[in-house]
């Protein structure tokens, strides 16, 4: 699930990455998950200390700054430079149609 202001981004493949805070991991390499209009494959996963997240994974991720990406990831607690984080890399596979044609609902 991303949330409603990022949803379009993700739709024309310009967030790639995202940053979860998940006590294990939700999605697996190669899976396929629909989302925001489309479906979507991922390419990593991987575990980090969210002091190790790039500027670059940053800008994937659509934020403006690592601090929004923080704040964004830490919807499920608190994170610190250490606290370890899933870094998701990921690319759109197929575009559905809008919902009013008959095509499943966005997250």
């Amino acid at each position: 699930m991303f949330s409603r202001d990022l949803r379009a981004a993700v739709a024309a493949g310009e967030i790639t990455v995202t940053i979860r805070l998940w006590s294990r991991p939700k999605v697996r390499t190669g899976g396929r998950y629909q989302t925001s209009g489309v479906t979507i494959e991922v390419d990593s996963v991987e575990v980090l200390p969210f002091s190790a997240v790039t500027d670059e994974d940053v800008r994937l991720a659509g934020e403006r700054d690592r601090e929004a990406l923080r704040v964004r990831a830490a919807h499920a607690g608190p994170i610190d430079d250490d606290t370890l984080v899933h870094r998701v890399e990921f690319h759109v596979v197929e575009q559905h149609r809008p919902a009013s044609q008959g095509a499943p609902g966005v997250w």
